[in-house]
């Protein structure tokens, strides 16, 4: 069985599906996972009382200094799990995704987008027919899955990552590099559709943040990126 540590970050006063993001991850019975939540809480308002909990944030704080923190130890597991707050999961997503992530060698992997969610780019859309697809694109959120020889790449987050725009066009050349595969599981979904992207936080500074990142990281151009690699169907 392997060792999963789940990690996320909750608006404790503003609407959530932490709860349930909760409750699919503890419904694995294939894999050991291991939780830890990180709360927003401005001001100490709000509701923050979620299992797993580890510290609750009363400042504006960015998102990847904040998994840094709770992400010291994530070499000793398996896989890595970073969840947003906001999306809706089958109860036997992190058993099924894992199991396909091992079945196509992918160190780094995402559920489909299904098509009601909010989507910013649409190679992440669910594709019908397809159960998973070599990528050069694994999108830093809702969630992503992170095996433990990637762990080793990608992990910790630099300081230069502040809310993480652009590193989804610098993971492929780290993970190519490495001789590694990453790729999208569109016979597992997830639903992204409470909030819409960027609402608690600025875009423009999150956009002058990533033209900085790209500048300064090897990483793929917008049409290298938005590519399949291959398709699985079996």
């Amino acid at each position: 069985m392997d060792k999963v540590l789940a990690v996320g970050i909750y608006l404790s006063d503003r609407p959530s599906n932490v709860a349930h993001v909760g409750y699919c991850l503890a419904s694995a019975r294939e894999n050991d996972v291991t939780q830890r939540w990180v709360a927003l809480a401005p001001g100490g308002h709000g509701c923050y009382d979620h299992p797993g909990t580890g510290f609750v944030v009363t400042r504006p704080t960015p998102k990847f200094i904040l998994l840094n923190q709770i992400l010291t130890d994530a070499r000793d597991f398996d896989w890595v799990i970073i969840a947003d707050d906001d999306i809706e999961l089958a109860e036997d997503t992190i058993d099924r995704l894992l199991g396909y992530a091992r079945k196509y060698d992918l160190a780094l992997c995402q559920p489909a987008r299904t098509p009601d969610s909010f989507t910013d780019h649409p190679i992440v859309q669910v594709l019908p027919g397809v159960i998973a697809r070599r990528t050069r694109f694994v999108e830093i959120g809702p969630l992503v899955c992170i095996r433990r020889d990637a762990v080793k790449l990608l992990l910790p987050f630099s300081n230069d990552f502040r809310m993480g725009w652009g590193l989804d066009f610098i993971w492929p050349v780290i993970i190519e590099n490495a001789g590694l595969r990453m790729g999208i599981v569109d016979d597992v979904t997830m639903a992204h559709r409470l909030r819409r992207p960027a609402q608690h936080y600025s875009s423009s500074e999150a956009h002058e943040e990533m033209h900085c990142l790209l500048a300064r990281h090897p990483h793929l151009k917008i049409d290298e990126a938005f590519s399949i690699v291959e398709i699985f169907t079996q």
